[in-house]
């Protein structure tokens, strides 16, 4: 199956507390932006950079043959605003691996929740869960091991 994608990290070590491949999805509505007011998003500038069509079975194969990963984290642009893409890589993910799945999300829990029950049907999943306000505090999440940059995000581990 062909997915569209932003980029892909085969190593990264910022996002969550085990070294995992970084999987940017390539739509987000802005929510972030227009709930403050202000153009706020750190990831804004994806959206100008080009999409890249992605064979599934590719990016299993590399995140696989990659002793050091082992954690996989869907950021942004929005992975929840490109649902289906989303939803199918996990599926086929879940064929070979139990593997953390994490979900960076700017959406509010009670946003997505008919999408929280479907993900609940497979192990391990993470979402970090609300929007970036500038100017807040930021604090440590011991679920994700990393520090997040507005005080109302947290993340869960929802199955």
């Amino acid at each position: 199956m062909i997915i569209t994608i932003k980029n892909i990290i085969e190593e990264d070590f910022v996002n969550f507390k085990l070294p995992s491949m970084f999987i940017g999805f390539p739509n987000c509505t802005f929510k972030c932006e227009k709930d403050c007011g202000i153009k706020c998003c750190q990831n804004s500038d994806l959206v100008k950079s080009r999409n890249i069509l992605f064979d599934t079975n590719a990016i299993i194969d590399r995140y696989l043959d990659n002793y050091i990963t082992k954690s996989i984290v869907f950021g942004g642009l929005e992975p929840f605003d490109s649902w289906n893409d989303m939803y199918n890589l996990i599926k086929q993910f879940r064929q070979y691996t139990r593997d953390y799945i994490v979900i960076y999300t700017g959406y509010n829990k009670n946003e997505i929740k008919d999408k929280i029950q479907e993900l609940k049907s497979f192990d391990n999943i993470i979402i970090k869960f609300g929007r970036f306000i500038p100017n807040q505090k930021s604090h440590f999440d011991k679920v994700l091991g990393v520090k997040l940059n507005s005080d109302n995000q947290y993340a869960e581990i929802i199955s």
